[in-house]
This record gives structure tokens, C-alpha cells and sequence, in this order.
């Protein structure tokens, strides 16, 4: 009679152990949203401007004669023959 008592008071211990209580759930009120950014809208399209000054014609080289600038133009090498 012991041993029951024993072995229930044991097993309803265990039992009331392994229960979960739920957590208490606390809920923080969302922060108030900020005022929306103002938006700029486009106005009316103004009447087109004037057109501008045609730009300066550049240096012509002559044919047959190097230019005058300092571009250099490497051109690869030929492909080397496969060796056997």
C-alpha cells in the first residue's frame, strides 16, 4: 500500500511537471505611421528653347601622314605554331 502511494504521488508529480502553461502573450501597439513625404508634380511644359550653336569641327589628318596625337596601337602578335 506504500509503494502505490509512493508510485502515484511519483507519477502525478511527473505528470504535473511535464505540463507546458502557455506564456502570457503581450502585445505591443504598432508605432503610428508617419505623415506620407510630399510629392512634387510636374507643371505644364514651357514653350521649347532656342537651339544652341553648332560645336567646333575637330583637327583633320591628311592621309598618309601620322596624326599629331599620342594614341599608341599595339597589335597582338601572330599565333605561335603548335609544337609536335
Amino acid at each position: 500500500m506504500n509503494r502505490l502511494i509512493l508510485i502515484s504521488a511519483l507519477l502525478g508529480a511527473s505528470g504535473l511537471a511535464a505540463c507546458d502553461r502557455p506564456a502570457a502573450v503581450i502585445t505591443v501597439p504598432a508605432a503610428p505611421a508617419p505623415a506620407p513625404a510630399p510629392v512634387a508634380v510636374p507643371g505644364p511644359a514651357g514653350p521649347p528653347g532656342a537651339t544652341g550653336a553648332k560645336g567646333v569641327e575637330g583637327n583633320k589628318g591628311e592621309t598618309g601622314k601620322p596624326a599629331e596625337g599620342t594614341t599608341v596601337i599595339v597589335t597582338p602578335p601572330p599565333p605561335a605554331a603548335p609544337a609536335n
